[in-house]
């Protein structure tokens, strides 16, 4: 890295910027010693990290910044929150040069339900796990003040200091505040409250602390409905306000949790068009994300997965010095460390964890497919050949494919449209345009025969190269009068597919065989996006032909079919009669003194014919 020429360096720095997922996340840049000079967020991580190179920066410190960094690391996360959340974190955790805010000790507010008999709710920026149960943090305070709002409200625990003991209570210990009085507290002090309903007050409220709101907002929503029946529209519409506000904000950030501590997170993504695995790993402290890195293993005897973590766990947590007591992985393996328990979680926090785990060791791996395939474009379409190629169970490689649509507007200037691709890229100077000639009227499927009989009549005659795959811009239809066509009829062994669409007319599935199945294959896939693109460029090639054909027809005039009237002569005539109809009924003398004696003759004598 230290050798690297400055025209080296900014174009590896471009590539990692190009490959950027446009997704929540944060990102680390870091200097020629590897260390972590600055720690941002971004709710879209490509755009965000590219403003630093792309755009003029006018403050001095930004450009010392650009100037300095050398590498650049990122973490993937949902929502824009929890990047807040985790650039937090890390700047505490790495203390970055160029990063001013959040150094010091303060951290965003939870939470707090204390451990006492009879427990208090309250909000801190101190974390003491001996005090109690933290919920959090928030990085928005407005949803946290609301829900410790609708705590109050609902439930009124208490709020006064005092050590609350059952026994105390018994021995008349206290007296009623000026809360109980003013109805926020139902005094369990003084034993008007009991506690066993207190503890359940506590349970409930814990609950919607946890984002279990769903049985809270349907009796808020019930007496949103009350409150409007009885044409109290204030009071309803605080309520709707609140519900609002549960249902937005309540659930905890899966980045950060203060229920979480010392814990390894390992997972492992597998790279199907290679030997290699992409074992992600990061470590939770105190409840937040503070290393989360992804560490690729070249498979040499075919290792297990369950193998490959057993190699990869101790290595990587020697690496970080982890002593975490707890790792949380996908699967069970059979080699575990001493001393370590090892928790594969089904739901809450830790799956979460897990789960955002899964996320950064996919998108490494789509990274690095895409930096090689930049080097070598043509290991890309390579790639997508093979995954047709198994997606459609095809004796060889689909290199060359070609796409048929039609194109009319009821039957008039009825044409057609043949596009090609080989090795997945448009070869346009094998395109071809069809005027349809046999067919009459508005008949697509006659219409698709006559153009796959006049293609494939004429490769077979001249000894062309077939394709190996034709696809139909269209499904079960189109496929069989190609097929008949194809197969019935010239006796070419050719694979047939289509691209249906939907009632909202997107293609949304790839079918092949006959009878034709739907193959199965995730529209958002890179595979799916190609072969769209290939119908989508078949049916601007077809309806550009058209157009410029139906162009042609509304620009032409009478005035074309009179031998020795050019365009200046015609320019002339419309200009002062403004009209064929005008020319059509002028009188000779009026022709004459437009355009002279001759052609005025023939254009008159042509009319009166």
């Amino acid at each position: 890295m230290k050798n690297e020429s400055d025209e080296q360096l900014r174009q590896r720095l471009k590539n990692i910027v190009l490959n950027m997922p446009e997704q929540p996340g944060s990102y680390q840049y870091l200097d020629d010693n590897g260390v972590i000079i600055y720690v941002g967020k971004a709710k879209n991580l490509k755009r965000r990290v590219a403003s630093y190179f792309h755009k003029e920066v006018d403050r001095f410190k930004t450009k010392v910044l650009v100037s300095k960094i050398r590498d650049i690391k990122y973490t993937v996360v949902n929502t824009e929150e929890d990047a807040l959340l985790l650039e937090n974190s890390l700047i505490k955790k790495y203390k970055p040069r160029y990063n001013v805010l959040l150094k010091d000790g303060k951290t965003y507010p939870s939470i707090c339900v204390t451990n006492e008999p009879f427990p208090r709710i309250f909000k801190t920026r101190n974390i003491n796990r001996k005090w109690g149960t933290y919920y959090g943090p928030y990085s928005n305070v407005a949803p946290m003040i609301a829900v410790l709002e609708l705590i109050r409200r609902l439930y009124k625990p208490r709020a006064c200091n005092m050590v609350m003991t059952k026994e105390r209570i018994a021995e008349g210990k206290y007296k009623t505040c000026l809360k109980y009085h003013l109805h926020l507290c139902d005094a369990p002090c003084v034993a008007k409250q009991s506690y066993e309903d207190y503890q359940e007050n506590i349970r409930q409220a814990k609950e919607i602390l946890k984002g279990n709101t769903r049985e809270i907002i349907r009796q808020l929503t019930q007496l949103m409905m009350e409150r409007a029946q009885q044409l109290r529209f204030e009071e309803a519409e605080e309520i709707k306000r609140r519900i609002a506000l549960i249902d937005n904000y309540c659930a905890k950030s899966e980045v950060v949790s203060s229920t979480i501590h010392n814990v390894d997170v390992f997972s492992i993504t597998n790279d199907e068009h290679s030997n290699y695995a992409f074992v992600n790993y990061m470590h939770v402290t105190n409840g937040s994300i503070n290393q989360a890195f992804t560490i690729e293993y070249k498979r040499k005897l075919q290792e297990t997965d369950d193998e490959l973590l057993a190699l990869a766990i101790p290595e990587i947590r020697q690496r970080f010095h982890s002593d975490a007591k707890e790792i949380i992985l996908p699967k069970e393996i059979e080699w575990l460390p001493e001393n370590v328990e090892v928790t594969i979680p089904q739901r809450g926090d830790k799956k979460h964890l897990l789960e955002l785990s899964q996320m950064n060791g996919r998108q490494y791996r789509l990274d690095r497919l895409k930096r090689t395939e930049k080097l070598n474009p043509e290991q890309r379409q390579t790639r997508l050949m093979k995954e047709l190629q198994q997606a459609l169970k095809l004796e060889k490689l689909p290199y060359h494919i070609e796409c048929f649509d039609n194109s009319n507007i009821s039957g008039e200037d009825a044409v057609a449209g043949c596009v090609v691709f080989k090795g997945m890229k448009p070869s346009k100077k094998d395109y071809r345009k069809y005027t349809i000639k046999t067919v009459t009227g508005p008949d697509d499927y006659a219409s698709m025969k006559e153009v796959v009989r006049r293609r494939y009549s004429r490769m077979k005659e001249e000894d062309s190269p077939l394709p190996d795959l034709i696809i139909t811009d269209g499904g079960k239809g189109q496929m069989e009068v190609v097929r008949q066509v194809v197969e019935d009829e010239l006796h070419l062994d050719i694979a047939i597919a289509g691209l249906a669409k939907d009632d909202r007319h997107r293609t949304n599935e790839l079918l092949f065989g006959f009878p034709p199945v739907v193959i199965g294959m995730k529209t958002d896939s890179e595979l799916f996006h190609v072969l769209t693109q290939i119908q989508d460029e078949v049916h601007r090639y077809a309806i550009t032909f058209h157009r410029d054909r139906r162009s042609k027809h509304a620009l032409h005039s009478e005035l074309d079919d009179i031998k020795g009237v050019g365009p200046k002569t015609k320019e002339i005539l419309i200009k002062a009669l403004k009209s064929v109809k005008n020319i059509r009924e002028a009188s000779l003398p009026q022709l004459q003194q437009l355009v002279g004696p001759a052609k005025a003759q023939v254009i008159f004598d042509h009319f009166k014919k």
